[in-house]
């Protein structure tokens, strides 16, 4: 039986002080019996020779320092993991939320996971589909791959995750494929439409969902990811499936982890975030990819917020820097109408050229990207040239090049929240589009391909 202590000597928010511990570890549960029976969690956060500092998982208020006690556990945070996990909603501590049976257990896992050894991680390398043409056809997902999502606040980040989340899929291969989904710190709506989302759809039959709303603590929110990832690494590296995980919204667990850094009265980093936070997003992100000689895999999408629409904020520079490339949302391009706003050219995937190709996706996905990327590119310079100098001073083939950029944000980029297309009708519809211009135009596709592909029609 754990030793109980009734030593708690200050209570601040979601911290409290306990005294006069003996043997107790970093990171090890603790459990906080007050006066009336009820029970409520918390874990260690510092050891200072016997004094304790512990955090709270719920509210601190209630709390007696005279009666209540505190006993730890001997253990850090766990996750009972099984099979039936899968089509099950839960909060941010991993308890069920959708009036369904507890979960019994296979196993218990620790939440703060291990990290994949270097050496033993296998190169992403498999195409998934994810049925969004301005992801698969230009900034393909790899297996095993981490691709955050930039968005910002207003912008329809959460329709373009309920959508990735409903489609994805591996293509080619009969191996299970399974979704685990944590929403941090969101609105009751916004857990209602993600739940209903993939009711609906019947994805939540090979999804496991964890919801942490706004007025949930923030230590719970700083848990969450965890969970996810805890779940997702049974389910690929015990089970042999292929996960995508899907986290949003990354600022809000930042956020917290800045309330709690503050409550600790921590020396802030840049504005106001603790300075380990590079460290861990790191520990989060990192715990993707795919292991040799495990057929299951981890694929991660981080949805994050860009507080005042930039880029360089620490949460997404950070971000950047830890993951291999990033989706970005244009709040332009949603202004237009354009669903989802995809802004392909800031946009990056580190990984696409080992995803596609003959045998994965097609043999001309390689060229027609290239070149669907330098017509854009150049047809948006015609088009800001025609806002300074009028139409009149565009050359003909400049104006086509306007025309392509309009079509292709028009048919290609906005396919709404509903449509799943194959990489094949999106090759096609690249294609199509590329057929505006002269076959002379596209340099950076080979002639046999031209042949087979740009005279079809």
């Amino acid at each position: 039986m754990p030793k109980e202590y009734r030593s708690i000597r200050e209570v601040a928010g979601p911290l409290m002080l306990v005294q006069g511990v003996e043997g107790v570890a970093y990171d090890e549960l603790g459990e906080i019996e007050l006066v009336n029976g009820e029970k409520r969690r918390c874990r260690v956060l510092e050891i200072d020779g016997g004094n304790a500092l512990v955090q709270l998982f719920e509210s601190s208020a209630g709390i007696n320092l005279a009666s209540s006690k505190v006993r730890f556990l001997g253990r850090s945070m766990e996750l009972g993991v099984s099979e039936d996990m899968l089509s099950r909603v839960f909060d941010g501590l991993g308890r069920p939320i959708d009036n369904g049976p507890e979960i019994l257990p296979e196993e218990r896992l620790d939440i703060n996971g291990l990290p994949i050894n270097p050496a033993a991680r296998n190169y992403p390398q498999e195409f998934i589909q994810t049925g969004v043409s301005a992801i698969d056809g230009l900034n393909t997902l790899v297996r095993g791959q981490k691709l955050p999502i930039f968005s910002a606040s207003g912008l329809p980040h959460a329709q373009l995750a309920a959508q990735i989340a409903r489609q994805a899929k591996v293509r080619g291969t009969s191996e299970p494929f399974a979704v685990v989904f944590a929403a941090m710190g969101i609105t009751f709506e916004e857990a209602n439409f993600f739940i209903e989302s993939f009711r609906k759809t019947g994805a939540i039959d090979r999804a496991v969902m964890f919801i942490n709303l706004a007025n949930d603590p923030a230590i719970e929110r700083i848990a969450t990811p965890r969970m996810a990832l805890t779940a997702a690494e049974y389910l690929a590296f015990d089970k042999d499936m292929h996960v995508l995980v899907i986290l949003t919204d990354i600022t809000n667990y930042a956020d917290s982890l800045r309330e709690v850094s503050a409550a600790r009265k921590e020396v802030p980093g840049r504005r106001g975030y603790p300075g380990y936070m590079y460290t861990d997003l790191a520990t989060l992100y990192e715990r993707a990819g795919r292991k040799k000689g495990k057929p299951g895999s981890i694929t991660l999408i981080p949805i994050l917020s860009m507080p005042e629409d930039d880029k360089t904020h620490p949460i997404p520079d950070l971000t950047g820097y830890i993951t291999e490339g990033q989706i970005i949302l244009s709040r332009e391009l949603y202004r237009q109408g354009i669903e989802p706003p995809i802004d392909v050219l800031p946009s990056l995937s580190r990984l696409k050229d080992k995803g596609i190709g003959e045998g994965k996706t097609r043999k001309d996905h390689a060229n027609t990207m290239n070149q669907i990327f330098a017509a854009y590119a150049r047809g948006k310079e015609a088009k800001e040239l025609m806002v300074v100098l009028g139409e009149a001073a565009l050359t003909d083939i400049d104006k086509l090049y306007a025309e392509f950029a309009d079509a292709f944000e028009r048919e290609y980029v906005s396919q709404g929240f509903e449509t799943d297309r194959s990489i094949e009708e999106t090759l096609d519809l690249g294609w199509k589009l590329l057929r505006m211009l002269p076959r002379a135009e596209l340099k950076r596709i080979k002639d046999e391909l031209l042949d087979e592909y740009y005279d079809k029609e």
